[in-house]
């Protein structure tokens, strides 16, 4: 890292010391990149009003961090939920702030630097990533949620456990027990579950 990223890392880990929680140094520093990526991109969206809201397991750490930061677990990438409508200039002001636009095996990408870690995948709201996921992606209506320090729109935890349920890969099941561990699928959340997805969450629970 340059000065100022090491004199910002710092501050990051002085932050979750002032918390009382221990510093796990390669979780920390993977998680100060991954905010950073984040916020490179959400904060020139957000000031060019285009809707987006932050998934995957970044949501999960988001959502989990603010609950019970011991059941958090380390995520690869940054997910954001954005309307197809909008790709082209979502497009336009990722390149104003240095970030490539690619599409690749499918996948619709930001990429910012040489690293492949340093990514935006672009997931699209109302459709389906792959064609065995049981309900299409929920519409964009993200909460305003605080991570190291910054505010970013996150999907809401009913919208996140439906998609992590609904796409029942293996990190997906990963993500739901940390979710569920930290207290976060309520029994209204369950209740709302399509049946489909609600016994997918009982398998799940079961399998632990």
């Amino acid at each position: 890292m340059k000065a100022r990223g090491n004199a910002q890392f710092v501050e990051f880990l002085e932050e979750v010391a002032a918390r009382g929680g221990a510093v796990n140094l390669v979780f920390e520093e993977r998680l100060f990149n991954l905010v950073g990526i984040l916020q490179k991109i959400a904060d020139p969206l957000a000031a060019a009003h285009i809707p987006y809201e932050v998934i995957g397991g970044l949501a999960v750490l988001i959502h989990v961090e603010a609950a019970d930061p011991a059941q958090s677990v380390l995520t690869r990438d940054v997910d954001i939920l954005i309307q197809r409508a909008d790709l082209d200039r979502v497009i336009t002001v990722a390149e104003s702030q240095g970030f490539r636009f690619r599409h690749v095996a499918g996948v619709d990408m930001l990429l910012f630097g040489k690293k492949a870690l340093n990514s935006v995948h672009l997931i699209f709201a109302e459709e389906r990533v792959k064609a065995n996921q049981l309900l299409p992606n929920p519409t964009i209506a993200p909460e305003r949620k605080l991570i190291k320090g910054r505010q970013i729109s996150v999907i809401p935890v009913r919208d996140l456990v439906q998609m992590k349920l609904s796409a029942g890969r293996d990190k997906d099941r990963v993500h739901i027990r940390s979710l569920d561990a930290a207290g976060l699928i309520t029994a209204r959340i369950e209740h709302d579950l399509p049946p489909a997805l609600r016994a997918r969450l009982q398998q799940i629970r079961q399998t632990e």
